[in-house]
């Protein structure tokens, strides 16, 4: 039987994609936080985030990708997997967009612990608009109103000065709050423990139980995380969030190339890649590239988290549904992103960003 690719060609069906990756894109960090948050380690978060995102793309390549039944022009996903003596250069601009996500990724899931969640994604997604799309509109040969697309630039732009001066009033603010407590939270006085938590140094104080906001939550919360961050500096978060938005700001443009072959890799003849080629072959060094380091980090932890195995990493189910379906929700949003930007234009695709604004 045949089974033939399904392409978004209308401006109403790129929107309804478009639509559906922001609820998509807007999730997976929220629960990616929570978890690190309960104590989970982040080395065990990816790795399951890993595969159910790896997941997502197969399922995209099968089932809307075609099996035969295809034009030459347009091969289906499993023709053009044995054509990659022909189509190789587009195939690597693919999997150098996976590398960029899945370095962003990773980067993310320290940033959400050091700078928190809204200002990491604001930030982030401010970043990836401002290069991403930019660089996008050029190779979409200005498909796009430039006075409409690049005032939504301008509003990211503004994301990320008001994202950095948030971190640096939450970090005063936490500041204020804890007083005499200090850095590593291990010294806190009989006094200073019953004002904070009104119960005496021996009991174990739960985050549930304190404020939200106060200094006896904040304390809690630090001995609930599994990356500890008090004592650090502000710089660190900020870095590692810049670093996280320029490694995402790649993603797009090349996956761009790798479809439309804009500077003519392909010989004269060869079809370029279909969306759903390219998103697999993206997907799979997205999958490489976080099993490779988060399984070193596993032995040879970054930013004092705490060391594991791959042995602890197999038996930690707590939380592993949750991290699992954060996998999920990406792929799906990733792949909705690339569907309405084939209709549309990358850059415009590019917007879906705006969830976390």
């Amino acid at each position: 039987m045949d089974w033939e690719i399904y392409v978004v060609e209308s401006k109403g069906g790129a929107i309804a994609c478009m639509m559906l990756s922001l609820l998509c894109l807007g999730t997976w960090p929220a629960l990616m936080s929570l978890l690190e948050r309960r104590g989970r380690l982040p080395q065990h978060t990816y790795l399951d985030y890993s595969i159910t995102n790896f997941l997502a793309a197969i399922f995209f390549a099968f089932v809307f990708g075609g099996i035969s039944g295809s034009p030459p022009e347009a091969p289906s996903f499993i023709t053009q997997l044995t054509q990659i003596q022909d189509n190789w250069p587009s195939v690597l601009f693919a999997m150098a967009g996976g590398v960029g996500l899945s370095v962003g990724n990773l980067a993310t899931q320290y940033a959400l612990a050091f700078v928190g969640l809204s200002v990491t994604e604001v930030t982030t997604a401010s970043i990836t608009v401002v290069i991403g799309t930019t660089v996008n509109y050029f190779l979409d040969n200005r498909l796009n109103r430039a006075e409409v697309l690049f005032s939504g630039v301008g509003c990211f732009l503004v994301a990320v000065c008001l994202g950095s001066a948030l971190h640096s009033s939450n970090s005063a603010d936490i500041e204020a709050k804890l007083g005499r407590v200090s850095g590593d939270c291990n010294t806190v006085n009989h006094e200073e423990h019953q004002r904070l938590f009104g119960v005496e140094e021996e009991e174990e104080v739960e985050m549930e139980c304190a404020k939200e906001g106060t200094a006896a939550f904040l304390i809690a919360l630090e001995d609930t995380r599994s990356i500890k961050v008090f004592g650090k500096s502000m710089v660190v978060g900020l870095g590692i969030t810049f670093f996280a938005g320029l490694s995402f700001s790649l993603f797009s443009p090349l996956f761009n190339l790798a479809t439309n072959d804009q500077w003519h890799t392909l010989i004269q003849g060869v079809p370029k890649l279909i969306i759903y080629t390219a998103f697999f072959y993206f997907s799979l060094s997205c999958f490489v590239i976080a099993v490779a380091l988060n399984v070193r980090f596993l032995y040879k932890p970054v930013l004092d988290s705490p060391r594991s195995s791959f042995r602890g990493y197999l038996n930690d189910w707590n939380g592993r549904g949750w991290a699992l379906l954060a996998g999920l929700i990406c792929g799906f949003g990733n792949g909705l992103q690339f569907m309405g930007g084939q209709a549309a234009g990358y850059a415009a695709s590019d917007a879906v960003q705006f969830t976390q604004l």
